[in-house]
């Protein structure tokens, strides 16, 4: 947009100059989030199968049904949709069952910081809880997409030159 005013249209180009950059950048850096948190999904995935037992013994502790189901379904889970982040293939599709595992999570084992509104009051304890982080990456990768450098992208891509018919 072209202004009269010379001053109005300095600050126009200066402010879409940095639009700009940090449009650019928005790729890079849910690629980064991806790549990083993906890894620790990967990790915490086979951790958690090494030591099934122990898993299955603390999910039965907290009441969880099942335990040794779901201290096997959330293993593989972590460990197929992290892999997933990493390379960001169906990245939004493996987000919503990592996004139930973490929020089950939170309401569980980390569930003292619900009582009597702690999260509100002190949300930094809250965010200082291991699977926070986790469920913020998950949460951008669902909201906003894996972003161009990702496979999903490139299958995008791919299927928007195919001639339709």
């Amino acid at each position: 947009m072209i202004y009269v005013n010379q001053k109005l249209n300095f600050f126009a180009r200066f402010y879409n100059f940095f639009l700009n950059i940090g449009s650019n950048l928005q790729s890079l850096f849910l690629f980064f989030m991806r790549v990083t948190w993906g890894h620790q999904f990967v990790l915490a995935g086979l951790e958690k199968l090494r030591n099934t037992d122990h898993v299955t013994e603390y999910f039965s502790s907290m009441g969880i049904p099942l335990a040794q189901f779901n201290a096997y379904m959330v293993s593989y889970f972590e460990i197929i949709g992290g892999a997933c982040l990493i390379l960001g293939f169906a990245s939004r599709l493996i987000t919503i069952p990592l996004i139930i595992i973490l929020l089950t999570a939170l309401s569980t084992a980390h569930s003292h910081l619900l009582k009597d509104v702690l999260i509100i009051l002190d949300p930094h304890a809250f965010a200082q809880e291991i699977p926070f982080p986790y469920f913020i990456t998950a949460m951008l990768v669902f909201t906003f997409g894996p972003g161009r450098i990702s496979i999903d992208a490139w299958i995008k891509r791919w299927v928007e030159k195919q001639p339709r018919y």
